[in-house]
């Protein structure tokens, strides 16, 4: 994958996240905001999550309060941004985690993918 697709995916994926987690969450989020490559999200009920791409490696990271780090590498064929080491793809990871937190189901759900 060349930087420039590089970017338009992972740009696009943030300001997916951002938005959807925004409308559904709204009553549990202290503060989401997104500036350049980096996603922050502070919870109501303590913890902060920080999304952000890292042009390098050509991979989405994850720091969760609950997790720890990932790092998430785009996978076209699926369309998802699969862990690095195994386990749940990045929408599916922080939707579980932020509905286990929120106490509210949430959903998150690739660009393009939606339904």
């Amino acid at each position: 994958m060349d930087d420039s697709t590089f970017e338009k995916l992972a740009d696009a994926t943030l300001k997916g996240l951002m938005a959807t987690i925004e409308d559904a969450l709204a009553d549990e989020i202290e503060d989401i905001d997104l500036q350049g490559s980096v996603l922050t999200i502070e919870l109501a009920a303590g913890g902060t999550y920080v999304v952000n791409k890292h042009v390098a490696n050509k991979e989405i990271w994850l720091s969760s309060p609950r997790s720890g780090a990932a790092h998430f590498a785009f996978d076209p064929a699926s369309g998802q941004w699969h862990s690095t080491r195994g386990g749940a793809d990045l929408h599916a990871r922080l939707g579980a985690e932020l509905s286990e937190v929120a106490g509210t189901p949430l959903t998150l759900t690739p660009a393009g993918q939606e339904g």
